[in-house]
């Protein structure tokens, strides 16, 4: 295979869609066993979500981490019985090899980094479920687990790995392609399992890794089992782990509909969410609909409404509209979010998920929200809220302007069509960033005294010089500056480079406190970005390059 070869320009390159399900899988199977998931990972090597490589030795790409997604919301929302999910592989003495080396020795730069962000991602709502929605997972690793199958598995509250002499752990990403163990590899080694720095440098140089009893001192896994005992070990956990969890035994299931989306040459459009791009500004307009009126919910009418619920459904089509961004519309360097709607109406459903986010598909509907703006968060994007009159930037809804590098809120005093933004207690606390901290916390460096004085604003209409004096706002032009200073604020942004602007909205959107997660996007974003354009990996003869061909590595051997 000429590994060698550049792929052909994305942007000539069939759309992805993020959209699928069980019916459709070609790498994932999911069963159920009373409060025990089983999801097998079984690779099709002719199904790549890309021609011209194959996905052998349960390799992954794109199109396989995407079925993994979906069945993870599966298991979230159709199944409230599950308790514990079992990871494992059905290829003999094979866990996972990693994301395929072909697929990356073939894609675009941008390609590489979008794929190592959203396989991320994924693991984070694993750890994501297990610390807010009492599902626990256990990697059944049954045969060799190598670079991101071994991160996959680190995913996982535990780690089981056979011990049949061959099979081993791994991080060979360093000595074998000339590149980082980039979806969190390094990280969770350290900050989750406590490996020694020693034995982490040992073992990140080592292709071949650490097996059997040395695997489990390292503390790289949990337990090592032989194989006659390794299939009853795993139920056994599985089963102790699912005893732990509160889900509800005989909870029923919220089926996910497809989503209702179309898609056209000016945007995304679904039921709650609009994108429109504009192609010579090189921005898109992300626009969420709240509801017009406020309605007196109940835990019976929000279970009837199921997927259709908008707090879901809002944030099932706002995640869908990011990936596909993210992935598809890579010269759209400025996203503008707007929204409209009743305020009320938000402050309302934000009452009720406050009220009752002890029940099971209440917890997972926010978890969801969650997820989904802790996307924007990292999102390789310059990111402008619009606020204006009509808009709906309350209580959920001003996450989203909270989660941008800027707040413009036009100052205008005609009559009632004001301005205003509406603080909720969903602004303090139940939707963190990825660093542990509110949006507020995070912007005001944790000044307790600020925080206080913004609580005691829950509730109030705050126009756009209240606003800007409470520090929630970045700017607040009046009607005769409002256009010019909008336009400027996007074409200046718009000419600057988008290299140097992803480095410093990286720096500055999680301020000083650091978490596994950020340390995680941190690497992604810096080390992995900077390494996937260095010749040493990816020049003519670097080893990302020519891993397979027989060809020799070339190394500059400057340290820089």
């Amino acid at each position: 295979m000429d590994v060698v070869a550049t792929q052909e320009p994305q942007a000539k390159m069939e759309a992805v869609n993020f959209q699928t399900d069980p019916a459709h899988y070609k790498h994932w199977r999911l069963s159920f066993d009373g409060p025990v998931a089983m999801l097998t990972m079984d690779v099709a090597e002719d199904g790549g979500i890309r021609p011209r490589y194959k996905l052998k030795l349960n390799s992954y790409d794109l199109g396989v981490d995407i079925e993994l997604h979906d069945a993870l919301q599966r298991i979230r929302f159709e199944h409230p019985e599950v308790r514990s999910v079992i990871i494992t592989s059905a290829k003999n003495r094979i866990f996972c090899s990693g994301a395929n080396i072909y697929m990356l020795g073939l894609s675009s730069h941008a390609w590489k980094v979008n794929f190592c962000k959203f396989t991320n991602e994924t693991r984070n709502g694993i750890e994501d479920s297990s610390a807010h929605s009492g599902l626990k997972f256990l990697a059944a690793c049954n045969g060799t687990t190598a670079g991101g199958g071994y991160e996959l598995a680190l995913a996982c509250d535990e780690l089981i790995l056979v011990d049949d002499r061959s099979s081993a752990v791994s991080l060979p990403e360093l000595p074998l392609l000339g590149v980082l163990p980039g979806t969190g590899g390094l990280t969770r080694v350290t900050d989750k399992r406590g490996v020694r720095r020693d034995h982490a440098d040992m073992f990140c140089t080592n292709p071949d890794g650490v097996r059997g009893q040395r695997a489990k001192e390292w503390r790289l896994v949990d337990d090592v089992v032989k194989p006659q005992q390794f299939a009853e070990r795993v139920k056994q956990r599985a089963l102790t782990l699912a005893a732990q969890s509160d889900r509800p035994a005989g909870g029923k299931g919220v089926n996910l509909a497809p989503l209702k989306r179309t898609v056209d040459e000016a945007g995304l459009h679904y039921r709650h969410v609009d994108v429109e791009w504009n192609r010579e500004t090189r921005t898109a307009t992300i626009t969420v609909r709240a509801p017009e009126s406020a309605v007196e919910d109940t835990l019976e009418k929000v279970l009837a409404a199921g997927a259709d619920w908008w707090p879901l459904e809002m944030a099932r089509e706002l995640d869908d509209a990011i990936l596909t961004l993210r992935t598809n519309e890579l010269d759209l360097g400025l996203w503008i979010l707007k929204t409209s709607g009743n305020p009320e109406a938000v402050l309302a459903l934000d009452d009720f998920i406050f009220n009752h986010h002890d029940n099971w598909f209440v917890r997972e509907t926010l978890g969801m929200i969650r997820r989904t703006f802790a996307r924007i968060d990292v999102t390789s994007r310059s990111i402008y809220a619009i606020v204006e009159p009509g808009s709906c930037f309350a209580g959920t809804l001003l996450e989203l302007a909270l989660a941008a590098d800027r707040i413009y809120m036009r100052d205008t005093r005609e009559g009632e069509s004001i301005a205003s933004v509406m603080l909720s207690k969903m602004n303090f606390g139940p939707l963190p960033m990825v660093n542990h901290l509110s949006r507020l916390a995070t912007r005001f460096y944790g000044d307790a005294a600020q925080i206080e004085d913004l609580h005691s604003l829950i509730g109030a209409k705050l126009s756009a010089r209240e606003a800007l004096d409470a520090g929630l706002v970045t700017a607040a032009p009046d009607d005769l500056d409002w256009e010019d200073e909008i336009r400027q604020a996007i074409e200046s942004r718009a000419a600057q480079s988008p290299d140097a602007l992803t480095g410093l909205e990286a720096n500055l959107r999680f301020g000083r406190t650091e978490t596994l997660e950020t340390r995680i996007f941190g690497r992604l974003s810096a080390w992995q970005n900077w390494i996937f354009v260095r010749p040493n990996a990816v020049g003519a003869s670097g080893a990302l390059k020519v891993y397979g061909t027989g060809a020799p590595v070339k190394f500059n051997w400057e340290r820089v």
